[in-house]
């Protein structure tokens, strides 16, 4: 939940984030452990705690345990479209399901699909890769 929030929030604002959304689940724990999709909830919750608190800041991958990625993949995540970066980011980064990701953003699992595309696509273009080169 930590690197997910990070995303959105930077890391010192994703931790109270994080506490936010793990103390709702442990007041609601009956609710929540029905639930079809938990993560995605929670995450909504946490952005409900954070609204005020928006900085848009993408941690480097040090500071969120992360193995090392090329140098240049952080700033091109971060010149990509606030939705195309959270797509990307849910689903590589933190391995949420396109449901997951879906519900957590409030769209359909096909317009993940789409930011997904589109993200990558622009990834690949600012960072100089052949999208036919890995096949």
């Amino acid at each position: 939940m930590l690197r997910a929030l990070a995303l959105r929030y930077g890391l010192e604002a994703s931790g109270d984030a994080t506490a936010a959304c793990f103390a709702y689940a442990w007041e609601h724990w009956d609710e929540v452990k029905v639930m079809d999709n938990p993560r995605g909830y929670l995450y909504r919750v946490a952005q409900t705690s954070q609204r005020r608190r928006r900085s848009g800041h993408l941690p480097s991958p040090a500071q969120i345990g992360l193995p090392s990625v090329e140098p240049g993949l952080i700033p091109a995540l971060r010149a990509l479209p606030l939705t195309q970066r959270s797509a990307v980011w849910l689903v590589y980064a933190c391995e949420w399901t396109y449901s997951e990701t879906a519900e957590a953003l409030g769209v359909s699992p096909s317009t993940i699909g789409t930011h997904l595309q589109r993200g990558l696509a622009a990834l690949r273009s600012r960072m100089g890769v052949d999208a036919d080169a890995h096949r």
